[in-house]
């Protein structure tokens, strides 16, 4: 084994057997020389808008050059979450040049949320609520789950482990996320908002977002107050920052990894979401590495994280 792999090993041992809290450092920048392949579904979308995706880039940045409020509100949220804005703004750039455009003004956002309070929808699937749904038998376990987030993401994972692509009870279920059955009441693939929030991510931030910022406590049983939320930039911006600290935290805490100094990574997890999986999936392969002489394995982007932090510099020019 060569000298600098077995130090890197050393060190990656070394570091676990230490105290929570003092984790490896992600350094900034990419790990990867090139931009990771961009799906192909990312493409399709752009060509549809015969758009680029530098000229939706190009139009987000316009939106944060052109509102020094917006960038305000940004700076501050990130502070009341303890968090570098640059993670807040690396995932609204991404999502808003890959998945969809930005708005040119924020005053579209304004309007978009209050145009939910006047719909009427639910949160549904086959004409069981939501709220029937997770009165089944198999989610009793969940009930003891005090936080938002541990009840949704156990709620998640039993409908994963129990309905997911399964006939139940005479009915048989779409083998599709739970968020896409029953939390996007107008079509599959449904985001919102400067931040693209999907309803599940912002009902698992409600108690968090609830105890950091006072902002009342989202109730699935009021789809539209759930959606009047994600798209008002007042309300939102909260969401976005708990999701990336939640990420910062899991990466921390699971995997000994500290990526609060790359907004890269971070965008990459807000891009694919279930940061405590990766984590514990990074965990157990960097156990593997470790037993057979290897070096550590860091987090590493994908090609929504990889654009993020290629731009970074330009965009903290605006901060």
């Amino acid at each position: 084994m060569k000298l600098a792999t077995r130090l890197l090993v050393s060190l990656f041992i070394a570091a676990a057997a230490v105290p929570a809290g003092a984790a490896t450092v992600v350094p900034p920048g990419n790990r990867n020389a090139t931009q990771p392949d961009v799906p192909a579904a990312s493409s399709i979308r752009t060509s549809a808008l015969k758009s680029t995706y530098e000229v939706k880039y190009r139009k987000v940045y316009a939106l944060f050059r052109n509102d020094r409020a917006l960038r305000d509100k940004i700076v501050a949220v990130a502070a009341q979450y303890g968090i570098d804005p640059m993670h807040m703004v690396g995932a609204i750039v991404g999502e808003h040049t890959y998945n969809v455009d930005a708005y040119d003004r924020l005053q579209t956002y304004y309007v978009k949320a209050v145009s939910y309070l006047q719909s009427s929808f639910s949160f549904a699937h086959g004409g069981e609520t939501i709220g029937d749904f997770v009165k089944r038998p198999q989610f009793e376990a969940c009930d003891a789950e005090e936080d938002s987030y541990d009840l949704w993401s156990c709620r998640e994972a039993v409908w994963d482990k129990e309905f997911r692509g399964k006939s139940v009870d005479g009915r048989t279920f779409p083998n599709n996320r739970f968020s896409a059955v029953f939390f996007q009441p107008f079509y599959a693939g449904q985001t919102f908002g400067i931040g693209q929030l999907n309803p599940l991510t912002a009902l698992q931030m409600s108690d968090i977002v609830a105890r950091t910022s006072g902002l009342p406590k989202l109730d699935h049983d009021n789809p539209q107050q759930v959606y009047q939320t994600i798209m008002d930039p007042d309300l939102t911006l909260a969401y976005v920052a708990a999701t990336l600290k939640k990420s910062i935290d899991a990466y921390r805490d699971i995997a000994g990894f500290d990526i609060s100094k790359n907004p890269g990574i971070t965008a990459t997890l807000y891009n694919v979401g279930n940061p405590e999986a990766r984590a514990r999936a990074l965990k157990a392969e960097n156990r593997k590495r470790a037993a057979a002489g290897q070096a550590p394995r860091l987090p590493q982007e994908n090609y929504y994280g990889w654009f993020v932090n290629d731009k970074l510099d330009e965009l903290k020019q605006l901060f």
